[in-house]
């Protein structure tokens, strides 16, 4: 099964002479192949090759024009895209012309145990698709004898003056997709055209187009009935209750703490009664000794007798030692400080539960709202100070504006003083975790408590920057539509210029006067005899506005008064095709053809040189 396609065999081939030749127009865009004295092609398919593999087999099988939808069910087309065998109009893919060109003749219905008739294969004829498609509209009477043939087609534009044997200019584009023929249209004034989309005017809105794509709409939810309400608040309401006991609990932990506390005060009190008042500071200072030592860290037990002891009394190794003792006991104090912000704080926060859990209680909604307002802008605030951290703020060579030092910098004697110093500072103001970072903390918490949907940031992977589960909406209509606005002229209107794009190439209205002026001056009135019959072929002639902008443009590089008139083909996507066919059916075909044999004896060059010549 050498071919996959929608495109119907043909079932008559038998019945033409193997002298009637087969007349192709291979089109950067479609493949038009047909018989020779027939008025349209037989085949007409788009001019790419696929080539997927069967999901189960793993064959390979060749998919030539618009692959079948339901071709999906059973190959993979993702790993191999559709190919063309062009290049700006330029045939470079020989392998794949090849595979287009044998469907072509399968789908003709050659026979794959017949042979080509030698006849077919020996005689061949080549033509210029503008060309053929002037003369079959001067038949018809469109355009006269003499003039200027525009043939803007897929990949390439050309500009050729009919009767006159010069050079010709040309310019590419970028491949566009069947929307762009459909929906676009050539701005008589570009500027003043994006100037009204700009502005957004009812014009411009029923110039805009909206392209639906097949969309099946969700089914509708039901409104919960009463049943599922009163589920809900029952539930709403444990929760709640949940919450309440989770509060009271830990009051009742903290009273019974400060009742203790209490009865420890009033069994003070009650020893306090029986020792003289001379004695009471004693009393107290020994009370306090043996709590801390009941209660501190085993380090903080330690004695330093040398810290008290002026320097000048001390040896140089006393000195030494009492740097310790300086450095341990200065430690042990902070530590012992933050220990003890650290209850306070922990008690801030038990109060600060307490308020937020009543404020909850009176609207839960609200307060989940601004306690979720409330993370995000601790968590950015929090992100910003460690990324100033890491990159050291502003710099002013390799050290920064505070006078630290970079990252991965060796600290020197002086800067490791001065870090210990501030250090020591710090334990002495009993500074203790950034304010930020513990709210954020608490914030957090909170948010983990009463919120099941809550994930902290810390937890999300590197691509997800929310702080919550990204909550996805239904899809609805309006999600599968292409809408096109300023898009329907902008696409086309790099056949006017091209540099939109970044290609350095004149534009159809330049490309007339460049063709002009290299026409041979000797012959008198030969420009006004093209540009009043200025011919439209191709199918990027068929854009709307095409003959109204063409003629302005052209206007504008001639000179007042000049005769111009633009006429469009009667077909401009078939008529090369019909002319094509139309001339092989002739009678003066054999004579201007040339054999396999020609070519091999005189080579590409004599091809050069060769003259077509219209004798229809």
């Amino acid at each position: 099964m050498p071919f996959i396609s929608r495109t119907i065999r043909q079932s008559d081939y038998s019945r033409f002479p193997s002298t009637c030749p087969i007349v192709i127009d291979n089109g950067g865009s479609y493949f038009r192949i047909g018989w020779a004295g027939e008025t349209d092609p037989r085949l007409v398919f788009r001019n790419i090759v696929l080539r997927p593999r069967h999901k189960t087999t793993g064959e390979t099988v060749t998919i030539v024009g618009d692959q079948d939808p339901t071709l999906l069910r059973y190959f993979d087309c993702t790993r191999s895209g559709p190919r063309s065998a062009f290049d700006n109009n330029v045939v470079y893919q020989f392998e794949i012309m090849e595979y287009i060109l044998d469907f072509g003749f399968d789908r003709m219905g050659v026979d794959g145990s017949q042979c080509m008739p030698s006849f077919f294969l020996e005689i061949t004829a080549f033509g210029v698709d503008a060309a053929f498609s002037y003369k079959y509209n001067q038949q018809l009477g469109v355009c006269d004898k003499d003039g200027l043939a525009i043939c803007s087609g897929f990949a390439t534009s050309h500009v050729i003056p009919i009767k006159v044997d010069h050079e010709i200019s040309r310019f590419t584009w970028e491949k566009v997709e069947d929307l762009k023929m459909e929906h676009c249209y050539i701005a008589p004034d570009y500027a003043s055209e994006v100037r009204l989309f700009q502005k957004g005017t009812k014009e411009a809105k029923e110039k805009t187009r909206c392209w639906q794509l097949p969309w099946v709409p969700p089914p509708t939810e039901e409104p919960p009935s009463e049943d599922e309400i009163a589920r809900k608040a029952a539930i709403k309401e444990r929760q709640g209750q949940r919450l309440r006991e989770m509060a009271e609990a830990k009051r009742s932990s903290r009273i019974n703490e400060l009742e203790n506390q209490l009865q420890g005060f009033e069994f003070l009190l009650q020893q306090l009664a029986y020792v003289q008042e001379s004695d009471v500071p004693s009393f107290l200072a020994k009370g306090e000794q043996v709590e801390s030592e009941s209660k501190a860290d085993p380090s903080t037990t330690e004695k330093f007798p040398l810290v008290n002891i002026p320097d000048e009394m001390l040896t140089p190794e006393q000195l030494k030692e009492k740097r310790k003792q300086l450095f341990l006991k200065t430690t042990t104090e902070g530590r012992q400080r933050a220990k003890q912000k650290r209850f306070e704080e922990e008690m801030e926060r038990e109060r600060q539960n307490q308020q937020d859990e009543e404020k909850r209680l009176e609207n839960p909604e609200l307060y989940l709202e601004q306690l979720r307002a409330k993370y995000k802008e601790l968590s950015e605030k929090v992100e910003q100070r460690k990324c100033l951290k890491i990159n050291g703020g502003s710099t002013n060579g390799n050290h920064n504006v505070s006078g630290g030092v970079g990252r991965g910098e060796r600290l020197n004697a002086a800067q490791n003083e001065r870090m210990r110093l501030l250090t020591t500072a710090a334990f002495d103001r009993g500074k203790g975790p950034d304010e930020d970072e513990a709210e954020l903390a608490r914030v957090t918490s909170r948010l983990q408590d009463i919120d099941p949907k809550f994930v902290p940031k810390s937890e999300l992977g590197p691509l997800q920057s929310s702080t919550e589960v990204p909550w996805l909406r239904p899809m609805t209509k309006e999600d599968f539509q292409i809408v096109l606005g300023v898009e329907r002229f902008r696409c086309p209107e790099i056949l006017f210029q091209p540099n939109l794009i970044g290609i350095n190439q004149a534009g159809l209205d330049e490309m007339v006067g460049v063709s002009l002026r290299r026409l041979p001056s000797k012959v008198e009135g030969l420009e006004e005899r093209l540009t009043s019959n200025v011919f439209l072929t191709g199918g990027s002639s068929l854009y709307p506005g095409m003959s109204e902008r063409l003629e302005a443009g052209i206007r504008m590089i001639r000179p007042c008064g000049s005769p111009i008139k633009i006429v469009k083909a009667y077909d401009p996507v078939f008529d090369a095709w019909r002319a094509a066919a139309a001339y092989a059916a002739s009678l003066q075909f054999p004579q201007q053809t040339f054999t396999r044999m020609d070519y091999y004896e005189k080579g590409e060059d004599w091809l050069h040189r060769y003259q077509f010549k219209y004798s229809l």
